[in-house]
């Protein structure tokens, strides 16, 4: 997705945007009750998930492309981060179906579409400006590792070691319990299928999840559930 009008929804010369914009705040939001917004580009539509700036933004969305829509040639000026969640996203180096995982550093180009159209996440101009890692991980075909809790499993999807930022699928099987824990750098979760709780909800599928440094909880799921998760990167926001 472009890091310049078609990611952020703003024209020339209109005013910063802000959503949800205090990183100190925890946010909760089902994306399934949020409108579909339309971006500059005929086709491609967004929810907005966290935002600031104007024409170019750091942004979080829920992107749609519609079926035979393209998107122009842009670069991503501080890297682009996406998951696809149902669909065929495209671009000059291959499709990528639902589940699969990708980085394009600061500096890289793409021009991305889709033929019978796609869903994806997409995190923008939120890398280090010396990052250079490209990386791919089709989720559906890696092996998720168990881990110290029984019912619980975690599948690296990417980790800085300067940041401190680790991203991962991970997996809690029916009535699996997490103890509680805190979240020094931050933390981001995307409910990808089931249902997860906490000691302050629970949280059906697509629910969007940012939970602030310092944040302490558990996580537990009744029905099972799936859940791409980012650590670590909001310490210092």
């Amino acid at each position: 997705m472009d890091d310049r009008g078609g990611g952020d929804g703003l024209q020339p010369g209109q005013m910063t945007q802000r959503v949800n914009g205090d990183f100190a705040q925890r946010v909760v939001l089902d994306t399934n009750a949020m409108p579909w917004v339309p971006s500059p580009t005929a086709g491609v539509d967004r929810r907005m998930l966290d935002r600031i700036g104007g024409e170019v933004a750091r942004a979080t969305s829920l992107v749609r492309y519609a079926p035979a829509s393209r998107f122009p040639e842009h670069e991503h000026g501080l890297g682009e981060e996406y998951l696809v969640l149902d669909g065929v996203f495209s671009d000059e180096s291959g499709d990528f179906p639902a589940g699969c995982y990708v980085r394009n550093p600061p500096g890289s180009r793409h021009a991305p579409f889709t033929e019978h159209g796609c869903t994806i996440m997409v995190k923008l101009r939120q890398m280090r400006p010396d990052d250079r890692t490209n990386v791919f991980v089709n989720t559906t075909i890696r092996a998720a590792q168990e881990t110290e809790v029984p019912g619980y499993l975690v599948l690296p999807l990417h980790a800085d070691p300067i940041g401190g930022e680790q991203v991962t699928m991970e997996r809690l099987d029916p009535g699996t319990q997490v103890p509680a824990y805190v979240c020094e750098g931050g933390e981001e979760i995307f409910v990808l299928q089931g249902a997860l709780a906490d000691e302050d909800g629970t949280y059906p599928e697509r629910t969007w999840i940012r939970n602030p440094a310092g944040h302490r909880h558990g996580m537990v799921s009744d029905e099972g559930c799936t859940l791409w998760v980012k650590r670590g990167h909001l310490g210092g926001l």
